[in-house]
C-alpha cells in the first residue's frame, strides 16, 4: 500500500509573523519619508503663497510710492480706549493689498469711512481668502468672533476672516504706546499702526529686512482684514495654560521682542512659549518671512535672537541675513 503525500500549501503561523513584522517595519520606515515629503510639499506651497505677497508689497509700494500700513487707524485719548488707543477700527495690511493680490472687488466694496465694523463690510471681512491662509497650519479656517480680553464677544459682533500670516512691527512696545505717539518713535520694524515706510527708508536694506511672517492659527487668532478696538488676539485651547491673550494690535501685527530688550527676551520663530504676538509656524524646520524685495526664505527655529532681532529692523545698521 502506497503512502500518500501531501504538499503542504501556504504559511505556518511563525512564517506569518516573520511577514507581517517586515511588512510593518518597511511602513514605519516608509511612513516618516511619506509625511516629511507631504510637509514639504505644503512648505513649498507655503512658501509660493508668501511670494505672492511679497510682490503685492513691491506693487503696492511701486504705485503708492510707500509700503502698505501694519493697519490704519486714527487714535484718540486713553481713556476711550485703554488697550488700543484707536478711535476707530483699523484696516489691516493684508486689506491694503487686496487689489495687488487680485482682490480688487474687495477692496472697491469696502466701506473705509465705517471700517472692519461697518455692517456694510461684516460679510466682506469675514471671508476665507487663501492667499492668506497656510497648508501647514492647523487652526480653524472659519471667521472669528473678536473677543475682549476677558475672551467675550464684543458688543459689535465682529466676525473676521483668518490669516496665517502677520506684519512686522519690529522690537518695540508698540501694543502699548502713549495716546498720539508717533508709532515711527516706538517701533523699528517696517509696517506698524499707520507707518508709511518708502523703500528708501529701510537702511538696512530691503532682502535684509523681513516685512511679513507666519503665525498658524493654532497658536492665536490672527486676520487680513484688520483690527477691532477693544478686541485682542486669543490663543488657541491648547497654548492657553502657556500664553495670554494679546492687544488689538495683535491681530494683525508682531513683534520680535520688546523695545530695548535681548537675550531670551526676543522672540524668535516658533518660539515654545507660543506668543501670541511672536512669528510661529507649523512647519518643523522654521519659519517662512518675506522680505521687502519680495523674496521668500525659511528662517531656522534656532536663529541667533540678536540676529533675529536685526532682521526685523528697518535702520538698525545691522546687515543681517538668516542664516542659509
Amino acid at each position: 500500500m502506497s503512502e500518500r503525500r501531501w504538499n503542504r500549501c501556504g504559511f505556518t503561523l511563525v512564517e506569518l509573523l516573520v511577514v507581517i513584522a517586515i511588512i510593518g517595519t518597511l511602513l514605519g520606515l516608509l511612513l516618516p519619508a511619506v509625511q516629511a515629503a507631504r510637509e514639504a510639499a505644503r512648505r513649498t506651497h507655503c512658501g509660493s503663497t508668501m511670494r505672492q505677497l511679497g510682490i503685492a508689497l513691491q506693487l503696492h509700494s511701486d504705485a503708492r510710492r510707500r509700503f502698505p500700513a501694519g493697519y490704519a487707524s486714527n487714535m484718540t485719548l486713553p481713556e476711550r480706549d485703554p488697550d488700543t488707543y484707536d478711535s476707530l477700527p483699523g484696516t489691516g495690511w493684508g486689506l491694503a493689498l487686496a487689489p495687488f493680490l487680485e482682490e480688487s472687488a474687495i477692496k472697491d466694496r469696502y466701506a473705509s469711512a465705517g471700517g472692519v465694523t461697518a455692517v456694510a463690510n461684516r460679510d466682506l471681512v469675514a471671508l476665507p481668502l487663501s492667499v492668506f491662509l497656510c497648508p501647514s497650519s492647523s487652526g480653524p479656517r472659519d471667521a472669528f468672533v473678536v473677543l475682549d480680553a476677558a475672551g467675550n464677544p464684543l458688543a459689535a459682533g465682529v466676525r473676521l476672516g483668518r490669516s496665517d500670516y502677520v506684519a512686522n512691527a519690529g522690537q518695540a512696545d508698540v501694543w502699548q504706546g502713549a495716546p498720539h505717539d508717533d508709532w515711527a518713535g516706538l517701533a523699528n520694524g517696517p509696517l506698524y499702526r499707520n507707518s508709511q515706510i518708502r523703500p528708501a527708508d529701510v537702511q538696512d536694506g530691503l532682502s535684509h529686512t523681513v516685512f511679513i511672517g507666519e503665525h498658524s492659527q493654532g497658536l492665536s487668532q490672527k486676520s487680513w482684514a484688520g483690527v477691532v478696538p477693544g478686541g485682542w488676539s486669543q490663543p488657541e485651547p491648547r497654548f492657553r495654560g502657556t500664553t495670554s491673550p494679546d492687544r488689538g494690535a495683535a491681530l494683525v501685527l508682531c513683534h520680535s521682542g520688546p523695545g530695548g530688550s535681548s537675550g531670551g527676551l526676543i522672540h524668535t520663530p516658533n518660539d515654545p512659549a507660543g506668543h501670541c504676538d511672536q512669528m510661529y509656524s507649523q512647519h518643523p524646520s522654521g519659519c517662512n518671512v518675506v522680505s521687502g524685495d519680495g523674496s521668500v526664505r525659511l528662517v531656522a527655529a534656532d536663529i541667533d535672537r540678536r540676529t533675529w532681532a536685526a532682521m526685523c529692523s528697518i535702520a538698525g545698521g545691522e546687515v543681517a541675513a538668516a542664516p542659509e
